[in-house]
């Protein structure tokens, strides 16, 4: 398709507006016949002539001679017998009876047959023809002939035949005698009969009575005719309250003519003394008969009230010549016409008011009333009657009798045709039809409200004819024509007023005409009807405007006829006759000619007929759209709004019209579920609601126009030719582009008025500048440039519909979903040309289409029907959409095919087919079949070239343009890759099943369940190195964020591209810096002096990978403080806080990672970093440390209560809410990383955690105060704690596990003396107490093993405290201390002796609870015996200086002095 074909959707659905506007004005334009009669009450002329200069409205095309063998068995009878006559047009058969025979012969055309029926002996004295009910007889009996004799009731079988080409199927008809269908009168003479839509036959009897004939298919004695009598003992019913005199008391008043409202159901009838009465049928027209109304003076109740203002002459009395039902397509409050002898037409309804009709709910009728009546038509039509003005008939006096007399009437559809026998003319046929030229100035001025343009005015003609019309009928058109096919199109317009009770639609069309000609005439053809009189028959045609147009152009009529014919119409309408000459779419019997095509191309182009554009308020033609408000003071001056010429009219009229029968309604229907068309049916059957033939119908008419429209456009004829040289003035090309958006609202201004009221007036105040001529050309060559495309897009609409009906639609929609289904049975016509969810519910059915040929079990290939549909419905499957389903074509042949390189070259010629069109593709189908092909490269590459295609600027990576606009850009191509993702999903095994386009319901996990572990491996990885290979960025990191939520983490890092890094650090909120940038690591401006950040888990979950990463490629300076920042980061939500033992590893790992790169002699590597880490793991230990303590704590508590506290105080203990505040801190310290002043001040003292305390000062070197108070108040508050929990053996454990830890060269964390004293008056207090049994040696022991075995640290203390008498005022504390002197000088000595015995130090150990350095034995080598000799005579002598009894004393004095024995003799330990 060339690109001036393409149709643009804005530009249809702005069309599409234009459409609905007028269609919706035509809709208003009909008004009902009760409205059009009121208004022209206060019209002076309702009749109108029509031109003599003009081609005659209503021509004699045919006369015909009655039959010569019923004119002969006529004149044989003498003229004096019985003879009746008739129309059957729904057989195309008039019938005349001579006494007891029945002739036939076609009425439309001679064919010089005539079959007679004469199998009755007595004379015929009525005739109906009723349809025959189904089941009754053989399928070729569609009809039955009812004859009723004096004596007896006759049904005969009508059977009609077509000719062999089946253009005409009533070519013959044979009459089938039905002896056993035949009953007895019982004496009542028949005067009419009647039958109704559904079968039903009436007669009506000379007694007065109407009776019902019935007939079945019994068998046996039951008989298969009957004879019912409806109304007997009904004159009972008869009011009281009637005058009695109105009854003639042993008179019988027959019935003369019955007729039948199939639509609402009533049946009326007329007696010879002019009583109508109604019945009714029931609400289906299958109920039995009930009397109703009754009304005796209709005439003189409307005598005096006439709708003109002619006064008619009462000299001879009036009677009611005939009486026809109204359809409702003409009028839902007047039911039925009665047509008076004077002419005149009395209307008559069946309801009490308007608002009780039969619009909306079904009322029965209740009465029978006239409303209004109507005058007759002037005398002397032909000659007398100018146009809007009446004048006295030629050869007549005033004083002669101006009153019409009329012996025969005939009512249809808005036409009336009168037998005028005033004795002073000639016979003629008076003739009233709507004038079109009234109708076309009220859809021209909707607007207009005033009575005269509402007002019915007709037009009258005057035909003489020889002889007494007997019978008129219409002609129906043949069933099978195109005409026919067309008016099925009417078949469902309920909406605007159509409903037909299930009738044919040749005798639908009938009452279609009542709609005028100029809404139909480019469907229906001329209306015909044949007149049966006493000379023979004469065909009558009734000429459409557009078939007097035509003849005005054929005979090259002077051109005033042919302005004055658009003068009286209209521009816009005569315009649209134009259009449908030169499309050569009317329907006319005859083929419109060139000459003609060409000449109404002429005048449709012609600006002295058709106008020019111009600005409203201008001086405009007679035609041109006008604003319907005046000039009011106050109110806004509105904006001066483009009034297009009647070329623009004309097209919208027609295009409108050509749309009216379906554009608002839904395209399918289900048939056999709800009867609801817009009801979900899951078992009723969808079927397209028109038929193929109507749509083809349409379908070429739509195409015929917008050929028509297409070819002056490349001829630049017309407008076209004037503003083909203007170049480019609003935005777009004029002719072929796109227009911008201010021409768009230009060209539909008036309908987007309306949109936009509510916007405020303000800007209404400002006067637009005027548009120069050339503007104006162009926007109406736009907007009709826009018409033209819904003409195009609606013939494409149309073929598809008719390509899907002929596919069976059921077959193709029955895998559409329910919301799919709802979704297309509501869809009508407008929205499926014009809206997106049209055209997406249009693609879902060529895909269901294409399935059917393409399928597992597909009938065909792709070309078969793709060439169909790229000829028929371009705009609905293009070129991409070819090349899609080709591809799909070669996945179909690739997935049966056994042979792996044919498998893998029709995937590759699949996959280039699809880089072609990558936009138009759909990627969950096609790309879940190259998966089952293991092709991944079209499953990486396809979305990616679709995700460029619909993202071209790549507004998705733009950051200076709206973030709005980036999103939603970013959100379509997230849609593409969401493909590979399922690709990925997939080969992990964890997709779901899904149904897939054109194949069976497949199993991802089965698809994927023949792949072992280093297959799925190897696609992963091929799916990756594909991802990376691409240019797009958002793809990189979709990818990436893919694959970690996969758990594919090992493959991003193997395969990972340059992107990675930038992608890691981005996602963890903290670009890291590269190794060799890296420089001061405790400096502020490194990535350490950046961790107070809040870090989220999905966060740390992308820094884990950066770490991993770089370990990989041995950056484990980065890597160390990505582990840094994970260890030290804060999150806002607790659960998703790390645990302090992962902070270990994370720290643990840091520490790893900087030891690595300290031994690969990395240049750039700082030792501080490893300092900074592994003093930060120290202080995380104390934390983890405090941490278990508290919770350990907060248990205790919870626990019962035992002998041994945590605390000494009591009150604290018993507080209840101390286990919840030791939780509270307990969870607080598990936060985040603590300094370790923080959890000495805010943790540890608190809580009096001062064993830890401890540690932490001797971890810190703490040196705050010269005398070290704080250092011995926390070890004096430990050594308390101890007591207290567990007594001096408590206190000796704490001493040695703490002390030993803390013992430092200098001893400044280890106040030995603070610590002996205070220990030793403890265990002197308890041992005195009875408290506690302690033993002479504990403390003594306790202090040398704090000290790590060495003797002399703790020997100093104890002389320095004996030194000083203030402090051990108390004899008992000094013998006390001298014991423990004896033990460590003992076990001084026994150091010496394990040497001399080669025990080593460890096994010394054993001994005295300690261990010895090989220092330390090497002082005790060089002289340690005189030190202890020296230190134990010493002593001795301060025993014996004590001052207490000598029992005490004796024991401590007598180890002295063993001692120095000891040590003084060689062989002193030998009894050791």
């Amino acid at each position: 398709m060339s690109s001036s074909e393409e149709i643009v959707v804005r530009d249809v659905t702005n069309a599409g507006l234009v459409v609905s506007d007028r269609i919706g004005r035509d809709i208003a334009a009909q008004l009902d016949l009760e409205e059009a009669l009121e208004a022209s009450r206060y019209a002076s002329h309702p009749y109108s002539t029509h031109p003599r200069e003009w081609p005659p409205l209503i021509e004699v095309v045919d006369t015909w001679e009655l039959p010569p063998v019923l004119v002969e068995r006529y004149n044989a009878a003498g003229g004096e017998g019985t003879a009746l006559c008739g129309i059957f047009p729904e057989i195309r058969r008039a019938w005349a009876s001579v006494d007891n025979s029945l002739f036939l012969w076609r009425f439309d055309k001679w064919d010089g047959q005539c079959p007679e029926y004469g199998g009755e002996e007595q004379v015929i004295c009525a005739v109906g023809l009723a349809k025959s009910k189904p089941g009754v007889f053989v399928e070729a009996i569609q009809h039955l002939l009812v004859l009723a004799t004096p004596v007896e009731l006759i049904l005969v079988g009508v059977c009609c035949s077509g000719r062999a080409d089946g253009a005409d199927p009533y070519a013959e008809v044979t009459l089938q005698p039905l002896p056993e269908y035949r009953i007895p009168t019982d004496g009542v003479t028949m005067t009419c009969i009647t039958c109704t839509q559904k079968g039903h036959i009436f007669m009506a009897g000379r007694d007065g009575h109407i009776y019902e004939m019935h007939y079945t298919t019994s068998s046996g004695w039951h008989k298969h005719c009957r004879k019912i009598c409806l109304t007997s003992g009904l004159s009972n019913i008869i009011s009281r309250w009637v005058v009695p005199n109105v009854f003639k008391f042993g008179t019988v008043d027959p019935i003369v003519e019955m007729v039948i409202d199939n639509e609402r159901n009533i049946l009326y009838t007329r007696t010879e003394e002019m009583k109508l009465q109604v019945f009714v049928l029931g609400p289906t027209g299958d109920g039995p008969l009930k009397k109703v109304a009754e009304e005796r003076n209709l005439i003189s109740q409307k005598d005096g009230k006439s709708t003109g203002s002619r006064a008619t002459n009462r000299s001879s009395k009036l009677s009611i010549v005939s009486i026809s039902p109204l359809s409702m397509v003409e009028s839902k409050w007047l039911h039925l016409v009665a047509v008076l002898s004077d002419g005149r037409r009395m209307y008559l309804s069946t309801a009490p008011s308007a608002n009780s009709g039969f619009n909306g709910n079904y009322l029965q009728p209740s009465c029978l009333k006239a409303v209004t009546t109507r005058p007759s038509p002037p005398l002397g039509v032909s000659s007398g009657l100018a146009f809007g003005a009446m004048s006295l008939p030629a050869g007549r006096s005033q004083n002669e009798d101006l009153t019409m007399k009329v012996e025969a009437a005939y009512y249809s559809a808005g036409t009336l045709i009168l037998s005028d026998s005033s004795p002073t003319i000639s016979s003629s046929l008076i003739i009233v039809t709507k004038d079109s030229t009234t109708q076309s100035s009220m859809t021209g001025s909707l607007g207009m409200s005033s009575r005269s343009s509402r007002a019915l005015r007709e037009s009258i003609s005057s035909i003489p004819i020889e002889g007494r019309m007997l019978f008129v009928a219409d002609v129906l058109p043949l069933p099978d024509k195109e005409s026919t096919m067309e008016q099925s199109l009417y078949s469902e317009l309920a909406f605007c007023g159509f409903e037909f009770s299930g009738e044919s639609f040749e005798k639908t069309s009938v009452k279609l005409w009542v709609r005028g000609d100029l809404p139909t005439q480019h469907l229906f053809p001329r209306r015909r009807i044949v007149v049966f009189s006493t000379m023979g028959m004469m065909e009558l045609v009734f000429n459409r405007p557009v078939d007097i147009l035509r003849r005005l152009l054929e005979s090259n009529s002077p051109r005033a006829l042919l302005e004055d014919f658009f003068n009286r119409f209209g521009a816009g309408e005569a315009a649209a006759m134009c259009l449908m000459l030169a499309a050569k779419m009317a329907h006319t019997e005859n083929l419109i000619s060139n000459f003609v095509a060409e000449k109404a191309a002429e005048a449709f182009e012609d600006p002295r007929l058709v106008g020019m554009p111009q600005l409203d308020g201008s001086t405009t033609l007679s035609n041109a759209r006008t604003t319907t408000s005046g000039f009011s003071m106050g109110q806004v001056v509105q904006e001066a709004e483009p009034v297009f010429s009647g070329a623009h009219e004309g097209l919208c009229l027609c295009t409108a019209r050509l749309l009216f029968p379906l554009w608002e309604l839904p395209v399918v229907a289900t048939k056999g579920g709800l009867d609801s068309p817009d009801a979900k049916s899951e078992s009723g059957i969808v079927v397209c609601r028109l038929s193929v033939g109507a749509m083809h119908v349409l379908e070429n008419k739509i195409r015929s126009l917008e050929r028509f429209l297409r070819s002056r456009r490349n001829q630049r004829r017309g407008l076209y030719g004037c503003v083909a040289g203007l170049g480019d003035l609003t935005g777009g090309s004029i002719l072929y582009g796109t227009s911008s958006d201010n021409m768009v609202r230009n060209v539909f201004g008036s309908y987007y008025r309306n949109v936009e009221s509510s916007e405020g007036g303000t800007s209404n105040k400002r006067q637009r500048p005027p548009y120069t001529p050339a503007e104006l050309a162009a926007m109406e060559v736009r907007g009709m440039e826009c018409i033209r495309q819904l003409l195009l897009r609606s013939g494409e609409a149309l073929f598809l519909l008719q390509l899907a009906s002929q596919h069976h639609l059921t077959r193709l929609v029955q895998g559409f979903d329910a919301n799919l289904k709802q979704l297309l049975l509501q869809l009508t016509f407008h929205h499926l040309v014009c809206s997106e969810e049209g055209d997406h519910l249009a693609t879902r059915l060529i895909s269901a289409l294409m399935e059917y040929y393409t399928g597992p079990d597909g009938r065909g290939t792709v070309d078969d029907i793709s060439g169909r549909l790229r000829e028929g419905c371009p705009s609905y499957y293009k070129e991409s959409d070819y090349k899609f389903y080709l591809a799909v074509e070669c996945l179909e042949k690739a997935a049966i095919t056994h042979d792996n390189d044919e498998k893998e070259n029709l995937a590759r010629e699949a996959f280039n087919l699809l880089s072609k069109v990558p936009e138009s593709a759909d990627l969950r189908t096609v790309c879940k079949r190259f998966e089952d092909l293991r092709f991944y490269e079209a499953v990486v590459r396809l979305p990616l070239q679709k995700a460029q295609a619909i993202d071209p600027a790549g507004d998705a990576l733009n950051e200076q343009i709206e973030i709005g606009i980036r999103q939603q850009a970013l959100v379509q191509r997230e849609q593409c890759y969401v493909i590979i993702y399922s690709a990925l999903r997939s080969l992990k095994g964890e997709e779901p099943s899904q149904r897939e386009f054109g194949s069976i319901v497949r199993s991802a996990s089965s698809s994927q369940s023949n792949l072992d572990k280093a297959s799925r491996k190897k696609y992963i990885s091929q799916i990756v190195q594909l991802g990376v290979q691409s240019t797009d960025r958002a793809f990189h990191e979709y990818l990436y964020r893919t694959m970690i939520d996969l758990g594919l983490e090992n493959e991003l890092l193997e395969y990972g591209g340059p992107d990675l890094v930038p992608f890691l650090q981005k996602a963890g909120r903290e670009p890291i810096q590269e190794a060799g940038a890296v420089s001061g690591v405790a400096s502020a401006a490194s990535p350490t002096g950046q961790t107070g950040g809040t870090v989220k888990s999905d966060q740390a979950k992308y820094l884990g990978l950066l770490a991993r990463y770089y370990v990989l490629k041995r950056q484990h300076v980065l890597a160390a403080h990505v582990l840094l920042r994970l260890a030290e980061r804060r999150s806002g939500d607790f659960q998703d806080t790390p645990t302090l033992e992962q902070r270990r590893q994370y720290l643990s790992n840091a520490v790893l990672q900087a030891k690595n790169a300290s031994n690969n002699n990395n240049s750039a590597f700082d030792s501080g970093l490893l300092d900074l880490l592994e003093g930060k793991l120290a202080v995380l230990q104390f934390q983890m440390k405090i941490k278990d303590e508290l919770e350990a704590m907060a248990l205790r508590l919870e626990e019962p209560s035992t002998s041994n506290e945590p605390f000494p105080d009591r009150t604290l203990i018993t507080d209840t809410n101390l286990a919840s505040t030791l939780k509270e801190k307990a969870k607080e310290i598990s936060l985040d990383l603590k300094s370790i002043t923080q959890l000495y001040n805010d943790f540890a003292v608190p809580f009096e955690l001062w064993e830890i305390c401890l540690e932490m000062l001797y971890f810190a070197n703490y040196n705050g105060d010269a005398d070290s108070t704080i250092i011995k108040e926390t070890w004096a508050r430990l050594v308390d704690q101890a007591l207290s929990k567990g007594g001096i053996a408590e206190a000796c454990n704490v001493l040695k596990r703490v002390g030993s830890h803390v013992y430092p060269v200098d001893g400044s964390l280890l106040p030995l003396d603070t610590l002996c004293l205070h220990l030793e008056k403890a265990a002197l207090e308890r041992l005195v107490s009875g408290v506690e049994s302690v033993g002479d040696e504990d403390i003594a022991r306790a202090l040398l093993a704090a000290c790590k075995g060495s003797p002399e640290p703790v020997l100093n203390t104890y002389e320095q405290l004996l030194s000083n008498g203030a402090i051990l005022p108390s004899p008992n504390l000094r013998l006390r201390l001298l014991r423990s002197v004896l033990v460590v000088l003992s076990e001084w000595a026994m150091s010496f002796f394990a040497q001399r015995i080669g025990t080593s130090a460890s096994g010394a150990s054993l001994i005295l609870g300690g261990t010895f350095s090989s220092d330390q034995t090497t002082i005790i080598n060089q002289g340690f015996r005189d030190k202890i000799t020296s230190a134990a005579n010493r002593y001795m002598t301060e025993v014996r200086r004590l001052a207490l009894p000598q029992n005490q004393t004796e024991a401590v004095y007598r180890g002295f002095r063993e001692l120095e024995e000891s040590l003084i003799s060689p062989y002193s330990f030998d009894r050791f």
